[in-house]
Parts: C-alpha cells; sequence; structure tokens
C-alpha cells in the first residue's frame, strides 16, 4: 500500500486525538516490511529477515572514502585508494553496500515513486554520518537538471536531503546547488566517460553564494559508484568557497570483496 495513503490516514481528522488516529490507521493499514511488504510491529521499518541481509557499513572504514575494511587497522586509517587519488570532497560516509535490499529500496524510491520510503532511509542516513551533521551548517541535494525533473517529477536525492535535514536539524538549501547542463544517464558508462559526462554540471547561483561561502555542506545523493557525480558538484561548491564538503549517500558500490 502506497505510504502516501498511510499518511493521509494518519491526519483523518485534526478533532480525532492522534491516538485514536494512529489506531485506526493501523487496522486499515497494518505496518508492513518496506521492502517484502510482510506484517510488522512498526511502518517504516524491514522485517527481521530483511534486516539481516542488509550488508550495513560500520567502522572499521576508511576515513575519507568510508570503505569498509575487513579488520581493525587502527584509528584514522586510510585506504590505498584515498591515498593514491584522494577526492576533492573531504569524506564520504554511507548507509549500505549498494546490493541486495539496499539496491531495491533504493530503486523503489528512484523508478517506482515509493517516496514512503524516504523518511526510514534518511534515518539511517542521519545515523552514517551524525559527526558530520552535527558540525555542517547546511544540507545540500545532488539536483536533477529541469527538465529531467519535470520528466521524473520528483528528485529523490532532494527527497532524501529533505528528510536528512529534518531528522539533524540542520537547515536545507534546496535552491544552494542547480544543475546547469543535462547530462546523459550515467547507468552503463565507464569512470571516466561519466567523469566527462558531468563536468561543469553543477552550479552555486549567485544570489546563494552566500549561504556556501566558507560552510560546511553535507551533500546527499542516493547513490555513490564511481563518484563522478559528487565529485563535480563538489567543485561547484568548492568553487563558491564552501569550505568543507561530506558526501552522504544510502549507498554505495564496492568493488572486491570485504
Amino acid at each position: 500500500m502506497s505510504g502516501q495513503i498511510v499518511q493521509k490516514a494518519v491526519s483523518v481528522s485534526t478533532a480525532v486525538p492522534i491516538g485514536i488516529a494512529v489506531f485506526l490507521r493501523d487496522i486499515v493499514f497494518p505496518p508492513r516490511c518496506a521492502h517484502c511488504h510482510c506484517l510488522t510491529g512498526r511502518h517504516g521499518g524491514l522485517c527481521p529477515p530483511c534486516w539481516s541481509t542488509m550488508r550495513f557499513i560500520e567502522r572499521p572504514f576508511c576515513e575519507v572514502l568510508g570503505t569498509p575494511f575487513s579488520h581493525d587497522l587502527g584509528p584514522g586509517m586510510l585506504s590505498a585508494e584515498a591515498i593514491a587519488h584522494p577526492p576533492v570532497f573531504d569524506r564520504l560516509r554511507s548507509v549500505a553496500i549498494h546490493e541486495g535490499i539496499a539496491r531495491d529500496l533504493v530503486h523503489d524510491l528512484k523508478y517506482r515513486d515509493r517516496t514512503d520510503l524516504a523518511p526510514m532511509m534518511a534515518g539511517w542516513m542521519v545515523r552514517a554520518a551524525a559527526q558530520a551533521l552535527e558540525d555542517c551548517d547546511m544540507v545540500v541535494a545532488v539536483p536533477l537538471h529541469r527538465t529531467r525533473l519535470f520528466a521524473r517529477k520528483f528528485n529523490q536525492s532532494a527527497e532524501l536531503a529533505r528528510h536528512v535535514a529534518r531528522l539533524s536539524g540542520r537547515p536545507f538549501g534546496p535552491l544552494a546547488l542547480t544543475r546547469n547542463k543535462r547530462t546523459a544517464q550515467q547507468v552503463g558508462l565507464t569512470a571516466n566517460a561519466r567523469a566527462l559526462n558531468v563536468r561543469g554540471a553543477f552550479n552555486v547561483p549567485e544570489g546563494h553564494s552566500p549561504q556556501v561561502f566558507g560552510r560546511r555542506i553535507v551533500l546527499v545523493d542516493d547513490v555513490f559508484t564511481t563518484g563522478a557525480t559528487v565529485s563535480a558538484a563538489t567543485r561547484a561548491l568548492k568553487r563558491a568557497g564552501a569550505f568543507d564538503v561530506t558526501v552522504l549517500t544510502f549507498a554505495r558500490a564496492v568493488s572486491g570483496p570485504i
């Protein structure tokens, strides 16, 4: 059942006490797993079997790229990739490996209009980047070009960023970063082709530069693959004077065994 319908059921009437409204909602729309839809104890969560298959990213991991380590190498350790090819952003944090249920949740949000998943996913993202969010001045989403936004009707990254900002109590800057070039879909492109595809695609509008200059920014996207998109977005933020940029995604691709 659509999350939008569930949310409407909660606000049946302002004259009905919230406890009764929630009780009635749960009778009409009982809580179900966000992935397999089996009955659960509460809305906006996963059942135990689905939860157990999620590959959450926990410490130890690379302090810069957030790449999980197979064993603890000590505090502050960096991966070989972070040392050899330092990213333009300051750090990356993600909730889970982009496979299985995590990949399905991303696809459901992005391609099946499951915007009801965004609050749940954002809650996990807030936990994954707790320190960065505590220190940041603003949450910004990787934007869509206006023509793609018109076709898709919503930006999944903006939905996640909006809820991340709300849950963390940080300002959300929906207009602080724009996409001024319509690019081809990144899916199926090589790493070099992805980087060329999004080169110069982002910009901080002149009127929003004061929001960015000297600030610590958390940049939200749904998935980190090669990093081409968030790197191009970070360059635009840094050109506008951003002091620090943390990239926060729900899922991230990892090559090789962990």
